[in-house]
């Protein structure tokens, strides 16, 4: 018995590998649109050093898990009992731990020819960086992602860890897994989906790369357009220290603007001219300083002239298109976006908090149909643990 969930993944079941980064981003997307995840826990914590209560691990929301030791042999058995189950599995180690572990493609797919599995490491499954540890920042870096990011004379800037991990790894994973699933109902065959994060930054890049081919995105950071050169595609401070960010690419959008701040547009500097770009900068920077930013949003904001203020955490949930949208919910305290994109016939249900490991695995495991036998047997060897026994289950351990 599959839980029911909604959603236009409904009746989609996947086994996650618990892991860091990208895989529980991905995870958590599948879920929030309806597929019945179950995370395949350790008993200890990873030790990844951001420590947190399990209620503010936002991407595990939606999920049960069971806590497995993967060094013994009947978890391992357990393991593959879901996989057998299972439509798609996720996964996000190093090239051959799963295969150390028994549970690589070679074994998973003769056991179930119609799992698809979806893998994300940094670098891919081969090439010579494939075993080398890594994080977000230096697999954007050798995509050329990072190098493009920044202001003109400065160090690249970091990204938070948006563009490997999540954009280019989490989402590219997502729908690498939905694509194989699709392709998997017509063949009877899945697959394995290679994701890697130095690639899906890349291919997020794919503009940019057409652009410098072009010769219209000059090498040098912070000297075009989009990165921060342009005056007209650019934040701005206000009097009260609060910032705006104006995007007007369009003539016919940079001149509402211009006429709304107070500039003649036929008078001010011509900004498709790169050589006025330090006098029209100039110029926008000494008039967004004269009001606050709440005075600015009066004028601008619902406009043709491309404005948003520059909103912090706290204060994204409360503007009024996002609650007019519902694009954020509460769950269990903490707020947190909601799932996206959204669906006309089939919205999916809000997801449920974020659970321990451990959490609820004994009735995912009999839902998905292991016997309670087993998994009394399990829990007696020590490769099976319920919540209770796990320090994470009080919500007081690390983060994996």
């Amino acid at each position: 018995m599959t839980v029911a969930r909604g959603g236009p993944l409904a009746g989609v079941k996947v086994v996650e590998i618990a892991g860091i980064g990208p895989a529980p981003m991905a995870a958590m997307l599948l879920s929030d649109l309806g597929a019945d995840v179950i995370i395949i826990d350790r008993l200890e914590p990873s030790g990844l050093g951001i420590e947190k209560p399990t209620r503010f691990d936002v991407t595990r929301r939606g999920r049960r898990s069971v806590a497995l030791d993967l060094k013994r042999p009947e978890a391992i058995a357990c393991a593959l009992e879901l996989i057998d189950q299972a439509d798609a599995l996720i996964e996000g180690f190093r090239p051959g731990t799963m295969e150390r572990l028994g549970l690589g493609p070679e074994i998973c797919l003769v056991r179930n020819p119609r799992l698809v599995y979806g893998r994300v490491t940094g670098w891919g499954q081969d090439g010579p960086l494939a075993k080398a540890a890594g994080h977000d920042l230096n697999y954007i870096a050798l995509s050329g992602a990072l190098s493009a990011i920044g202001r003109a004379g400065q160090a690249p800037s970091v990204p938070l860890n948006l563009i490997g991990d999540y954009g280019g790894g989490a989402m590219l994973l997502a729908f690498g897994i939905v694509c194989a699933l699709l392709e998997a109902g017509r063949s009877g065959k899945g697959q394995v989906v290679d994701a890697a994060m130095v690639e899906g930054s890349a291919t997020l890049m794919a503009s940019l790369f057409g652009l410098a081919a072009a010769g219209i995105h000059r090498p040098e950071r912070g000297t075009n357009l989009l990165d921060s050169g342009a005056p007209h595609y650019e934040t701005y401070a206000c009097a009260d220290g609060g910032w705006i960010a104006i995007a007007p690419i369009e003539k016919k959008f940079r001149d509402d603007l211009l006429r709304r701040i107070g500039f003649d547009p036929a008078g001010f500097p011509d900004v498709d001219d790169r050589a006025s770009w330090p006098h029209a900068r100039e110029l926008l920077r000494r008039r967004f300083a004269e009001r606050s930013r709440a005075a600015w949003c009066e004028v601008l904001e619902g406009t043709d002239a491309c404005f948003a203020p520059v909103l912090s955490l706290a204060e994204a949930p409360e503007h009024d298109q996002a609650k007019a949208r519902a694009s954020f919910v509460v769950i269990d305290g903490v707020v947190q976006p909601a799932p996206q994109p959204r669906f006309s016939r089939t919205p999916p249900a809000a997801p449920t908090a974020a659970r321990a490991p451990g959490m609820g695995g004994r009735a995912a495991l009999a839902e998905w149909g292991l016997p309670t036998a087993l998994i009394d047997r399990l829990q007696a060897a020590g490769a099976l643990r319920a919540a209770a026994d796990i320090p994470e289950a009080n919500g007081t351990a690390g983060a994996r």
